[in-house]
């Protein structure tokens, strides 16, 4: 009978041994330290908990500010500490890029807090979260023409910072709430604005006219009005609406000057232009 020959393994040596070695007992460590961490965090009392927490949250380390006060959370619902934590953590949401988690703790901190001194923040932090992405460094780096995004969460964000100014008008956040308003607004008139100038590409003279009367009626004021009233007068003057065209153009002249005389040279171009 043939005997089964015996698998052979290779043998570790030297340099390989020791780095599998070191790894296991790394492993083992860290294990041990955070099971150590855990049974430490688990009989620890709502003081030590914020401490640990805020401490995290102090040194930029969100995402480990945000498991202590979780924890304290979850295991005194009721202590003063877990009061303050729950709008550290808003904040530590806020600056770990989770969006949908700010805009939840900010919303259940105001209905179940409607009283208490701090609601305004919690709102601040609830518009600034429906903000985030309307305006950063990385669109002025590469020059990003925002008017042709549609704009997402932009009413989200003007409603809360509109409540916030309504409500506190005498809080430390409402002079930033209220130039975040301007923003939004001249931001949802530059996108109307960019259906308008499409719709006028596309010899949709009446749909143009129309997303300009909006943006006039909604946006009076605004920037982009001008540019909105100069469209009016093209599409209505294309429609053969005479009357509509000549009102807008008269509103142009007297609000905007500026607009007509760039509206007069679009309408009569120099005879020695060959572009």
């Amino acid at each position: 009978m043939r005997s089964i020959p015996r698998l052979q393994f290779p043998t570790l040596r030297g340099p390989l041994l020791l780095i599998i070695l070191v790894g296991l007992l790394a492993g083992l460590l860290s294990g041990c330290a955070s099971r150590g961490k855990d049974e430490r965090d688990s009989t620890s009392g709502s003081a030590e908990l914020y401490k640990r927490g805020n401490n995290s949250m102090e040194t930029g380390n969100f995402s480990n500010a945000i498991q202590y006060f979780e924890n304290l959370e979850a295991r005194f619902p009721f202590s003063n500490e877990t009061k303050q934590a729950q709008l550290d953590l808003i904040y530590c949401y806020y600056k770990d890029r989770q969006i949908e988690a700010t805009v939840d703790a900010a919303t259940t901190f105001e209905r179940e807090n409607p009283t208490h001194p701090r609601v305004d923040y919690a709102l601040y932090m609830r518009g600034l979260a429906y903000f985030a992405g309307q305006s950063s460094w990385y669109h002025r780096w590469f020059n990003t023409d925002l008017s042709k995004r549609p704009p997402k969460n932009v009413q989200e964000a003007f409603s809360v910072f509109s409540q916030l100014v309504q409500r506190f008008p005498q809080s430390a956040y409402a002079a930033d709430a209220r130039q975040r308003m301007v923003f939004l607004r001249n931001r949802l008139a530059n996108y109307e604005m960019h259906v308008a100038r499409y719709y006028m590409q596309r010899g949709a003279w009446l749909a143009a006219a129309n997303r300009s009367l909006y943006v006039i009626e909604q946006y009076d004021g605004a920037p982009s009005a001008a540019e909105a009233l100069s469209i009016m007068v093209q599409a209505y003057t294309r429609l053969g609406m005479t009357d509509l065209a000549e009102n807008a153009r008269r509103v142009l002249a007297a609000s905007y000057p500026a607009g007509l005389e760039q509206l007069t040279r679009k309408e009569n171009p120099p005879w020695y232009q060959f572009w």
